[in-house]
């Protein structure tokens, strides 16, 4: 066996390393509780959304995912710089032929309800995991997990996967671990306890009002440097209450008046206004995703790489975003489909053929791919303002250069459910959440609208994935990543969007990462 990267050693420590603190060889569990250095309050924060449920193995949403993390912790975890470190494991290892991984849990972790975590805990939790997690079906296919002893566990692969730690990492559907107990009394429907070994307890959910939380005491925290969703957790404030505020302007009007001390997902229009106001701290976060424009590549004009090549050179990207987003803070233009944050992905490959901004050359390309004035249909919905405003930009920039764009708007839940036919569609606007690993772009997979298939990309991911070092995947993924924008043109990228998250200034210590997070806070009281 040999350590996977030696988490323990150099990625764990190398973050202590630079935050200025000696360092460790293992991930571990501090003898400090949370209770040691309470300083009591509840923490108010509107959600923009009511999780469909609290079982993570289940949903993929954004909004169940800002609750959960507080109840629930994983074996591996993401760094800030959404890098996977161990979190309940204290160290990996992996086998020589890369098919094998061991983990060897944190001793003295307990769950919620007074139970210590043991291996037939993890076993049960991912194993179920594995079966439900749509990314995991899809990129680990035949997996197991099996215990070893009470503190080791033992992933075996049917498949080199380079990339399964990053997997175990992501942030939707992620693999939460529970008691044994609970996971084999789930139902189709989840589980019917909310018991994990966070920071938080779980303690009532009023349907559309406010799911509550309270400070677990005997929360084991690793003793390293928080960073992301790694490193201590202390629940300094006693409660934390998520209330269920879909309206933008009322949760606007609640951080304002103190009803709310934080308040996620704030309007893109009232950005200028929220960062004046003295008695808030205005917070932008790059962890929104992409917005793009698909294209049909399964029926019609889009078929032809050439009609693709003529949009994608006569889009004005900064137009679009600036359209989309308001303002010059709430966006970046890249070419990497990957975060611009994620430090082992980002890169601004095939940037030659983004953002060009030259309808006269596209004229001219749109006539040599055999363009004869026909319709096009463009999808895209008002229920996201920055999905229509890019949308009416793009026909406009359309139009510029002789092409016939009809333009159909549809509520959100109409536009998931038609866009599945290649018949009714040419190009459409689409957003993408942020991945941990180009495997799992959907701008890769041959079923996401757009239908993207193309062997260079199949071969490529594949050696990807069984890469021998970071250094190499990410020079494979630069490769495809060129070959994307410079020839096959499944998507056209617009850019990096954000969101704008405000809170009271009278709170410490807060660092938002994917959403708010609510341990390392205080509140002045």
């Amino acid at each position: 066996m040999k350590m996977v990267k030696k988490f323990s050693i150099l990625m764990v420590v190398l973050l202590v390393l630079l935050a200025g603190c000696s360092s460790g060889t293992t991930s571990k569990t501090t003898k400090k509780t949370a209770s040691d250095e309470q300083t009591g309050g509840v923490l108010k924060i509107a959600l923009n959304a009511q999780p469909p449920t609290l079982d993570t193995h289940l949903t993929t949403q954004t909004v169940a995912l800002e609750v959960t993390r507080n109840i629930y912790e994983t074996l591996v975890t993401q760094n800030a710089k959404q890098q996977p470190v161990p979190m309940l494991a204290e160290s990996i290892d992996k086998s020589d032929d890369g098919l094998i991984y061991t983990f060897h849990l944190r001793k003295g972790v307990k769950f919620h309800n007074g139970k210590e975590m043991k291996a037939e805990d993890v076993t049960a939790s991912m194993n179920r995991w594995l079966k439900l997690s749509s990314r995991a079906k899809l990129l680990l296919s035949g997996a197991n997990f099996e215990s070893k002893d009470d503190y080791t566990v033992e992933l075996k692969l049917q498949s080199v996967a380079s990339d399964v730690l990053d997997i175990m990492a992501g942030r939707g559907q992620f693999p939460a671990i529970m008691p044994k107990e609970i996971i084999e009394s789930a139902g189709k429907d989840g589980v019917t306890e909310y018991i994990g070994t966070g920071p938080f307890e779980y303690v009532e959910w009023k349907q559309d009002q406010y799911i509550r939380l309270k400070r677990f005491d005997d929360y084991a925290a690793v003793d390293e440097e928080p960073s992301g969703i790694a490193g201590r957790k202390t629940a300094y404030v006693d409660e934390v209450y998520y209330y269920i505020v879909t309206d933008p302007s009322t949760r606007m009007a609640g951080v304002q008046t103190g009803q709310y001390d934080i308040a996620t997902y704030m309007p893109y229009d009232n950005y200028e206004q929220l960062k004046s106001d003295k008695n808030l701290k205005t917070y932008v976060s790059f962890d929104g995703g992409t917005l793009n424009v698909s294209y049909n590549k399964k029926h019609g004009l889009f078929t032809n790489q050439k009609i693709r090549d003529a949009v994608n050179t006569a889009l004005d990207l900064n137009a679009i975003m600036l359209a989309s987003f308001g303002h010059k803070d709430l966006f970046k233009l890249s070419p990497g489909y990957m975060s611009t944050e994620q430090v082992d992905w980002a890169t601004g490959a095939g940037k030659e053929s983004y953002n060009l901004a030259d309808p006269n050359t596209a004229k001219t390309k749109l006539k040599e791919a055999g363009y004869k004035g026909e319709e096009i249909t463009l999808y895209s919905t008002r229920d996201y303002d920055y999905m229509y405003n890019s949308a009416v930009v793009m026909k406009e920039e359309l139009e510029q250069i002789g092409m016939k764009v009809k333009l159909e708007i549809f509520d959100w839940p109409t536009l998931i459910e038609i866009r599945e036919n290649p018949d009714n569609w040419d190009i459409m606007v689409v957003g993408t959440g942020y991945v941990t690993t180009p495997s799992q772009l959907l701008v890769v997979n041959p079923d996401y609208v757009g239908w993207t298939n193309d062997q260079k990309i199949t071969d490529l991911l594949a050696k990807i994935r069984t890469s021998a070092s970071q250094e190499e995947a990410k020079g494979l993924w630069e490769e495809l990543q060129t070959y994307m924008w410079d020839d096959y043109l499944p998507f056209t990228l617009f850019g990096h969007y954000s969101t704008i998250m405000t809170t009271s200034n009278k709170l410490e210590g807060f660092t938002p990462f994917q959403g708010a997070i609510p341990w390392n806070v205080k509140k002045k009281q």
